[in-house]
């Protein structure tokens, strides 16, 4: 039987410029999609997965800001079969249409026009790089072909309360589906009709026909009253001509999940959200299953021997409870504790690691602390240093120190007493 769903070409952009200027220091050398995460990731590698897993296997990447660790972590990860047609591919800003760099995520894919129109999709699907989730976009476009919207936003339920931190869906009274209103972190908005209490937040991720979103993108690339922005500018568009639909992320389903991590997405895009995103990695009973094997998320794995724990000075053994472990780490004597390092890390004797999240090749030395802490790449803590215990003495050593307490510190920076 015919099936006009199957039969149309779908391409994914993923829009991964972001600045990230929130996430200072760890942004400090390399772009937000590319920041590290759960030890073996980036962030990019999880809206990859998604868009992957969905079944789309035609993956442009359009990057700007400190692209250099993103560009080659997608080239030497997201490897496609070219007998098949199939490919990821980085494509930096280019100036194509004059000397200006991207202006906003909407100029950014007229910029890249040429890429659609290579490709020639019947749909466009966009999403970001940088939250931590799991979607079938399968399911989405399927509602976006059904219902025949010119656009389907992607929405997640939050509570009302939070309506201004977000751009909000007022949908048509008598539709499920059918945008009225896009509202941009308004102070007061109305529930849903079928929960007061909760919003529809917009997740960055959306679906186009290809005809009409490149017919929006020249119409606002010719205006100057615009911000050149996807959600800011593209969509209200599409809602202002009645076009707009929205797609309720609590009706998508992915292969594998549980109900208790069924729905789950976060926005990392600030140092207190993403250490508490790792947090919640560590604790008893996460509540985003990174091991579920019916819809991985693909990453490079690099050649590393497994993590070892072992006996230190004065015979002291390592104890590891409620972490998570990179390959290559070796603790020797030491204590870790509801932390998440990645690979080869090493704590020597009598050291302390509680609560924090450790990049790549952090060397922790003997009797030396870190607790509620993010310590970026090839940091070196020293004998008997203590990082997160006296946040007075983080500041001093230049140390960043979010509102809520966590210390961050900056990539490659050796830290004595």
């Amino acid at each position: 039987m015919y099936n006009r769903r199957a039969s149309k070409r779908v391409l994914a952009i993923v829009l991964a410029g972001g600045e990230g200027k929130r996430l200072m220091p760890l942004t400090a050398d390399r772009a937000k999609p590319a920041v590290p995460f759960a030890g073996n990731y980036r962030l990019i590698d999880f809206a990859l997965s998604n868009v992957v897993n969905s079944g789309y296997l035609k993956v442009v990447v359009l990057t700007q800001y400190k692209s250099h660790s993103l560009d080659r972590h997608v080239a030497q990860t997201w490897r496609m079969s070219t007998l098949l047609g199939n490919y990821v591919t980085n494509v930096p800003a280019q100036q194509r249409i004059g000397k200006e760099w991207y202006r906003g995520s909407a100029d950014a894919i007229f910029q890249s026009l040429n890429l659609i129109q290579d490709e020639q999709p019947d749909i466009v699907l966009v999403t970001g790089a940088d939250n931590i989730y799991r979607m079938d976009f399968s399911q989405m476009v399927a509602q976006h072909i059904d219902t025949g919207a010119g656009c389907t936003v992607a929405a997640i339920r939050q509570p009302k309360s939070m309506a201004d931190q977000f751009g909000v869906i007022d949908v048509q009274p008598g539709s499920d589906t059918a945008i009225r209103a896009f509202l941009e972190k308004p102070k007061t908005v109305d529930g849903l009709p079928d929960n007061p209490d909760e919003i529809l937040a917009s997740m960055g991720n959306y679906v186009f026909d290809t005809d009409k979103l490149i017919e929006a993108l020249k119409l606002d690339e010719s205006r100057e009253d615009t911000k050149h922005d996807m959600g800011g500018d593209i969509v209200p568009a599409f809602v202002d001509a009645g076009d707009a639909h929205v797609y309720d992320f609590k009706n998508n389903h992915v292969a594998g999940e549980t109900e208790r991590d069924h729905g789950y997405w976060r926005d990392v895009g600030t140092l207190d959200s993403y250490y508490d995103a790792h947090m919640e990695l560590v604790s008893l009973d996460p509540v985003f299953n990174l091991y579920n094997s019916e819809w991985p998320i693909f990453t490079h794995m690099p050649s590393l021997p497994p993590a070892k724990f072992v006996t230190g000075m004065a015979g002291r053994a390592a104890e590891v409870a409620n972490s998570v472990i990179g390959a290559g780490v070796v603790a020797s004597g030491a204590q870790v504790t509801e932390s998440v390092l990645g690979p080869e890390v090493r704590l020597h004797s009598f050291s302390l690691a509680e609560g924090s999240v450790l990049f790549d090749n952090v060397v922790i030395g003997r009797n030396a602390t870190v607790h509620k802490a993010i310590l970026d790449k090839n940091v070196v803590v020293g004998d008997g240093v203590m990082i997160g215990v006296d946040k007075d003495a983080d500041l001093e050593r230049g140390f960043f120190v979010t509102e809520s307490g966590i210390t961050v510190v900056g990539k490659g920076v050796v830290v004595d007493k």
